[in-house]
């Protein structure tokens, strides 16, 4: 296993630095550690606004998001056993030429992927905290500590949704059986104790009051959820046959309005028929955000009454923007480059699918206002959660093009990106916790967002095409 572990690892980087090389790709960790180091010393500023045990609270919600948005592998495994970028042939697929097993091959492909998401984005924060910690006179003890909770809470968040979405490529009525026990267990837990179910969360109560009790039921939960996953895999045979109805000409009369009709028809059918929509919708987007809610709302008391609804749409808005990534994961530019489309036509074809997309924020957003009471300010929060994922759309179109999934670990990318949309974000929640209804002005984001898409245009029409 160890040999087919270390030449993954080899694989991942090899891919990564031929896309966008290896000095850039490397750095990419060391921009993550400065930002920790760096923001480490805003700390005493933050505690004024906040009580560290609410840092804390928001640190471990976003590894535990983290962990749910790269966790879905149960969704992914037919895909990844056979190409994982564009047309390459990878290690995964060695399965069809080698006596080894899918599942074997599949499970180092899991931990391989772990690791590689753990020392990206888990180890460069921790280990930049924990340099910084004796300079702001902080005990050792902490740092190592949160290294520890904030892995743990990565860990549960990706097995969590790995066990999932196994589940929903066995049984999609076992899956919704499972969801409506686990929210039922969940409210009725907190009618009855009036405790919001995030407290709950081992690698928090692990951090909060360290027991070797607390470690050993996070570990434990982490480890069960790892194997039941592993044994509930089941890639699809590759001589299987699918029958679907036509679907183009209908879909296309439908989305007359948008400049490329049947391109876009073509990327809705592709991820209804593979999946993806409702696939990605559950375990990319409604179970982080679920999650995220909970832990958000633990925040009553230090924001106003609608500034968790507001706070919320603007995380909503984020995370909406990632289904650019969707359509475009596994849809190179070389199956159209025989074929008379430009680079343009086809980004635009992917803003309308987008744009289409936009419809399953828009409903969650109303729900979250209804169930929450906070009707009122259902509009403004509207407006900034669509606003909020077109920006974040254009910012992505012009530095990445058609490649999003692949080019995020591009140093200078992640670095710019990060900068444009946390700019924008700050200030947005500042206008919103100030007068809610302020938040409207948020649409003035979608200037931006357009001139942004236009750059990119020219930007990846004058280059050559990746056709990996």
């Amino acid at each position: 296993m160890f040999e087919l572990f270390v030449a993954m690892v080899k694989e991942e980087w090899r891919v990564h630095s031929t896309m966008f090389g290896s000095i850039s790709f490397a750095l990419f960790p060391v921009m993550i550690f400065w930002i920790a180091f760096m923001g480490s010393f805003l700390l005493p500023l933050m505690h004024e606004k906040l009580p560290a045990g609410e840092l804390s609270l928001i640190l471990h919600a976003n590894y535990l998001m983290l962990g749910f948005m790269v966790g879905a592998f149960g969704l992914l495994g037919g895909e990844v056993m056979n190409r994982r970028f564009g047309q390459a042939s990878l290690l995964a697929y060695s399965a069809r030429s080698l006596p080894l097993s899918e599942r074997f091959i599949f499970t180092n492909f899991v931990v391989k992927d772990t690791l590689y998401y753990f020392v990206l984005w888990v180890l460069p924060l921790t280990l930049g905290f924990t340099i910084a910690s004796p300079l702001l006179g902080i005990p050792i003890t902490l740092p190592l500590l949160l290294t520890l909770t904030l892995t743990l809470s990565f860990l549960s968040g990706l097995c969590t949704v790995f066990f999932l979405s196994s589940v929903y490529s066995r049984s999609k009525p076992a899956l919704a059986a499972l969801l409506v026990i686990l929210a039922g267990v969940a409210g009725g837990y907190t009618i009855l104790t009036g405790v919001n179910p995030a407290r709950l969360f081992p690698p928090l109560r692990l951090f909060t009051a360290f027991s070797w009790l607390n470690l050993a039921l996070s570990c434990a939960v982490i480890i069960v959820l790892f194997c039941i996953s592993i044994v509930l895999f089941t890639p699809e045979p590759p001589g299987s046959i699918k029958h679907a109805r036509e679907m183009l000409m209908t879909l296309t009369r439908r989305l007359w309005f948008f400049p490329t009709p049947p391109l876009a028809a073509k990327d809705l059918i592709d991820m209804y028929r593979s999946g993806g929509v409702v696939g990605q919708t559950l375990f990319s987007f409604l179970i982080p955000l679920v999650v995220i809610w909970f832990f958000l709302s633990l925040l009553d008391g230090y924001l106003p009454s609608y500034g968790v609804l507001l706070e919320f749409a603007i995380v909503t808005g984020v995370i909406a923007s990632t289904m650019y990534t969707w359509i475009t994961m596994f849809d190179a530019f070389g199956a159209y480059a025989c074929l008379p489309v430009s680079v343009r036509t086809l980004i635009t074809s992917k803003i309308a699918s987008f744009s289409v997309l936009q419809l399953i924020p828009a409903v969650f957003i109303s729900l979250v206002a209804v169930l929450s009471g906070q009707l009122l300010y259902l509009l403004p929060a509207l407006v900034l959660c669509l606003s909020v994922s077109f920006y974040s759309l254009g910012i992505t179109i012009w530095l990445t093009g058609l490649s999003p999934s692949v080019l995020v670990y591009d140093v200078k990318v992640m670095a710019t990106y990060l900068v444009l949309i946390g700019i924008v974000l700050v200030v947005l929640s500042s206008i919103a916790f100030a007068a809610p209804f302020s938040a409207l002005a948020a649409v003035l984001l979608l200037i931006p967002a357009g001139w942004f898409a236009r750059l990119g245009f020219a930007k990846w029409e004058a280059r050559e095409p990746q056709l990996f």
